[in-house]
C-alpha cells in the first residue's frame, strides 16, 4: 500500500512537490516540521494503532506543539479484520496537534486488492496536487 500511495505521490504530472517515505521508528521531528502535508500509515495491531506509528506520535507530539497546527494529512491503514479501530486510535491523536485531514482515509481489511492498491495510488496522487495546486 506504501509503494502505491508513493507512486501517486511522484506521478510524473505533479511538480514542485518533493516526497519522503519513513518509517515511524526512524521519522524525526525535524521531519514532521520539514512536511507540508502528511500521508499516514499503519497496520491495525490487535485492533489498535501500531506501537511504532505510537511512538512516532509520542516523540513528536510535544516538540511540534504549536508548529503544525493544520498541517493537512490522510492516511490508509492496513488491519487483517476490518482496521477501524487503528484509524479511530490515529484520528483521536492528532486532533492534538492538530492536523486537519483533507482526503479520506483508505481502510482495507482483510485481503489487500487490486483495486485497493489503485485507490492507494490515487490518494498518493489527491495529496500531492492538492499540495501543487495550494488547495491544502
Amino acid at each position: 500500500m506504501a509503494e502505491a500511495v508513493l507512486r501517486g505521490a511522484s506521478h510524473r504530472d505533479v511538480e514542485g512537490v518533493e516526497t519522503r517515505m519513513l518509517e515511524c521508528l526512524r521519522a524525526k521531528v525535524s521531519d514532521l516540521l520539514w512536511a507540508e502535508s502528511l500521508i499516514l500509515a499503519t497496520p491495525e495491531n490487535f485492533g489498535m494503532l501500531a506501537g511504532a506509528m505510537k511512538d512516532f506520535f509520542d516523540r513528536t507530539f510535544y516538540p511540534a506543539a504549536g508548529r503544525v497546527e493544520g498541517l493537512p494529512y490522510t492516511a490508509f491503514v492496513k488491519g487483517g479484520n476490518d482496521g477501524t479501530g487503528a484509524l479511530r486510535d490515529m484520528r483521536r491523536i492528532v486532533k492534538g496537534y492538530p492536523f486537519r485531514e483533507c482526503q479520506p482515509p483508505i481502510v482495507c481489511g482483510g485481503v489487500l486488492t487490486t483495486e485497493v492498491l489503485e485507490q492507494c495510488e490515487d490518494l498518493g496522487t489527491r495529496m500531492a496536487l492538492g499540495l501543487a495546486l495550494g488547495m491544502y
